[in-house]
């Protein structure tokens, strides 16, 4: 069963992780999300969920600003051309719905499918940074270097790269 967002709390503060939620109305695009920009502090993020042709599967977290050429970014990564993956094997392989994409989703893949995480390197100069805790209807606010060691507790290395 995929963690719910108090799993995902209790696994900050078992980090030591310190993180600020809003709630808000549920958001499923870039575009809707701005709307709260100047309301909430730090970068904020677009997360990808790809597939290659080969099946090898990617989590892209970007600034929301970035244009990510997914055809550059599979080249670079070794992979072949790049898709979105389907409802059914976002849900199975990070227990979330479409429109919920999160980097805080690693918390339910345990079965170690995903092949590459990659951080835009945009997000770096940033103190914090801005995801949706498992459900596109809040946003949670940390630092980046703590969403960093999140993932790197969640058994991910993330790839660090310059996406736009």
């Amino acid at each position: 069963m995929p963690s719910d967002r108090a799993m995902l709390f209790a696994r900050l503060e078992a980090l030591g992780i310190a993180s600020a939620t809003v709630e808000h109305a549920p958001m499923f695009t870039v575009e809707q999300s701005q709307a709260l920009r100047g309301t909430i502090p730090g970068a904020h993020t677009k997360n990808l969920f790809l597939k290659d042709k080969d099946g090898r599967l990617a989590l892209v977290v970007a600034k929301e600003d970035t244009c990510v050429d997914l055809k550059a970014l599979a080249k670079r990564l070794g992979f072949g051309r790049f898709s979105f993956g389907k409802p059914e094997l976002l849900m199975d392989v990070l227990g979330i719905e479409p429109g919920s994409v999160t980097a805080f989703a690693l918390i339910n893949e345990t079965s170690r499918r995903l092949d590459a995480v990659v951080v835009d390197a945009a997000l770096m100069s940033f103190a914090e940074v801005n995801c949706h805790p498992l459900m596109n209807d809040a946003t949670t606010r940390i630092a980046i270097g703590d969403l960093i060691r999140f993932m790197e507790a969640c058994g991910h290395a993330p790839r660090i790269l310059p996406l736009g």
